[in-house]
């Protein structure tokens, strides 16, 4: 096994989102319970300022509810069901998430999904002493840019499309360490060249198995996942068959 496989981070992106209500604690719990060892979710605002786990700009699609995060209190959220595959669940606040995922050996890809909330998201992971084992990502430049200015101590990640050697550099000079492009960007040769540039390299917007198994065989260093059973299967496989390989030889 090579070191990028026995570091390898399956991240169960929103939790196991392909089984269970995405950004949920049984989203979350059903990760893990599949063999992934990193969770990744998105981090929203309510009106009355308590921070929630949440993807959309919108409560529609998994709610019924036309509206924004932050048109509603805590409490009114809570009123709210998250569905799929039969399975409900009720929103999940930072906070709950981190008490009960900070203590465990997993590694936890939080993402800023509105602005203005960097110093606050920094404060609690500082308050659970999660700071070494979390990554803090967005799509938003300005924000990570914030997080290096609040919070220099924490690794962030940007997350791209395209990858532009412009990008890289400002990327290496605001000292963000991951760099996760989607994963159509991922190849052998666009990982080496990020890893020479200094960067864990971390995929998003894997479709299926068969893309997945690409970005793992290129040599990326972890990737977001609906359905971490599938990869935690297909790292076991490799493992397996690289063991077998050696003893051989």
């Amino acid at each position: 096994m090579n070191n990028i496989e026995k570091s390898f981070i399956n991240y169960a992106h929103r939790g196991a989102s392909s089984y269970a209500p995405e950004n949920t604690m049984l989203a979350f719990y059903t990760g893990i319970y599949m063999g992934a060892n990193g969770i990744e979710t998105d981090v929203q605002i309510t009106r009355d300022g308590v921070l929630v786990l949440f993807h959309d700009d919108n409560m529609l699609r998994l709610t019924g509810v036309d509206g924004k995060i932050s048109d509603y209190t805590l409490e009114e959220l809570k009123k709210f069901t998250f569905k799929k595959n039969s399975l409900c669940d009720k929103i999940a606040t930072l906070e709950d998430f981190l008490k009960q995922f900070s203590f465990r050996d997993i590694t936890l890809a939080i993402e800023i999904k509105q602005a203005g909330i960097e110093t606050r998201v920094a404060e609690m992971i500082r308050k659970y002493s999660a700071e070494k084992k979390t990554v803090i990502t967005s799509f938003m430049l300005d924000s990570i840019r914030k997080t290096r200015e609040c919070a220099p101590e924490l690794r962030t990640g940007f997350l791209t499309g395209p990858v532009s050697d412009a990008l890289i550099e400002e990327l290496k000079q605001m000292g963000v360490t991951e760099l996760c492009p989607n994963a159509e960007e991922i190849t052998s040769e666009s990982v080496i060249k990020w890893h020479a540039c200094g960067f864990n390299v971390r995929a998003w917007g894997v479709k299926n198995e068969e893309h997945m198994k690409k970005v793992y065989d290129a040599g990326a260093d972890g990737m977001t996942v609906n359905f971490p059973d599938k990869l935690a299967k297909y790292i076991n496989e490799r493992s397996i068959n690289c063991n077998s390989v050696e003893q051989k030889a």
